[in-house]
């Protein structure tokens, strides 16, 4: 494989396309480095908060995934008990957004947006290459191992290497970042299907005792339809996830009508489980980016915001990186970028540790739902939160949980 490039991105989904195209335009020369490919469909809630669209709208492609995406206005939540309530994005809360509204979108089209967004800036894509480990010289990573669709390995090598390949980040686990919470251990499976009845300009969540389920409009006649269950139940739909997933949807009376006539829109996929996180988000010659570096629970559903936000944080410390003339400089490059991570992202990690912990208690997300459903601006606050422009710490002060748990 040609080398000449100051930086190897593992993974093309949104947190690899974002740091490379936004490397590429300061006038690095980068290498993505994806498994697939382009267009590929991703088991994904598949919604983008209010505040990507500003990214989107940066790297180019925002017009692109306006003709193609359904819009979003808020959410809807319905707890355990039946309680429903409705936070919208543009509220009387104080707090505006790029947009006030958000996207939802098949990967197939976005990914695909983006993957060209970061050529069209300079970088160069490499498709139907996987990479099967990393190469070191005295104990930095300068490198990686790939195998291409005929099964040839070769050696790829760059100064730098940045793991954007997701939930189960090869990148990590070789550098020894990769660690699982132990608990919410949950799996995922998402389906589309046409003629959902019902369907809003809303995500819509839905809390059960026995799981929780997503779904949203994501565009052309399509549903997204997301649902996340324990991991012990796994092996109920090993093999079928399809049909588990339909018998599931239709045991509940509420949503049972809505999903009598579905017609299933592509292949059923299966992820998970969740809860992950590297030790840090660096490494000798190495960063990670997006789900590589964390990724907590889909319930809150920012994950496309929160690596395409990743990339655009991350490229000035990989050029910041790239000029240290010592080992030392480049480890600083890598402290204040695990720093800035958590200026930028530590309050939404705790959000969705709470958040965590009110889907696996029914107690308190039916009271939490009855307080949002007594009082809307409650659920503007979270809406806002969950879209990335109200601050966390918002909806982290004692005065709002107890809002919450005491209303």
């Amino acid at each position: 494989m040609p080398s000449g490039v100051d930086v190897l991105v593992v993974g093309g989904g949104p947190a690899g396309a974002s740091t490379a195209f936004q490397l590429a335009r300061r006038g690095v020369r980068v290498r993505v480095l994806d498994r697939a490919r382009f267009p590929r469909s991703k088991p994904c809630a598949e919604c983008l908060s209010p505040e990507a669209s500003r990214l989107l709208a940066d790297m180019g492609v925002l017009g692109l995934t306006d003709g193609h995406a359904a819009r979003l206005r808020g959410i809807s939540l319905r707890s355990p008990d039946g309680t429903v309530a409705r936070g919208d994005y543009a509220a009387s809360h104080g707090f505006r957004a790029f947009r006030d509204y958000g996207l939802s979108i098949r990967r197939e089209i976005l990914d695909a947006a983006l993957v060209e967004a970061a050529r069209g800036a300079g970088a160069v894509v490499d498709e139907r290459t996987c990479v099967v480990g990393l190469l070191r010289h005295n104990g930095v990573v300068c490198g990686v191992r790939v195998r291409d669709d005929t099964g040839a390995e070769r050696d790829a090598t760059a100064p730098i290497v940045i793991g954007a390949d997701g939930l189960r980040s090869i990148v990590a686990r070789h550098l020894g970042l990769a660690r699982a919470w132990p608990w919410p251990r949950r799996m995922a499976i998402v389906a589309h299907y046409r003629r959902v009845g019902d369907i809003t300009d809303r995500v819509e969540l839905h809390v059960e005792r026995d799981g929780f389920v997503g779904i949203a409009d994501v565009g052309d006649g399509v549903t997204t339809v997301a649902g996340v269950f324990p991991r012990a139940r796994a092996t109920e739909f090993r093999g079928d996830p399809g049909t588990f997933l339909q018998r599931w949807l239709r045991s509940k009376a509420h949503l049972a009508p809505r999903f009598a006539s579905v017609e299933p829109d592509g292949e059923v996929r299966v992820t998970g489980p969740f809860a992950s996180h590297a030790r840090r988000a660096w490494s000798d010659g190495a960063f990670l980016v997006g789900d590589a570096a964390d990724f907590f629970d889909p319930f809150t559903g920012e994950g496309i915001y929160a690596g395409l936000r990743g990339g655009e944080l991350l490229a000035d410390y990989v050029v910041d990186a790239l000029g240290a003339n010592t080992k030392a400089a480049a480890r600083d490059a890598g402290r204040a970028y695990e720093a800035a991570r958590t200026r930028e992202f530590g309050g939404k990690w705790r959000v969705e540790q709470l958040v965590g912990l009110g889907v696996a208690s029914p107690m308190l997300m039916n009271r939490a739902t009855r307080a949002m459903a007594a009082r809307k601006p409650l659920a503007d606050l979270l809406a806002g939160v969950t879209g990335d422009f109200v601050p966390a710490n918002t909806v982290l002060r004692p005065g709002f949980l107890a809002s919450l748990m005491f209303a």
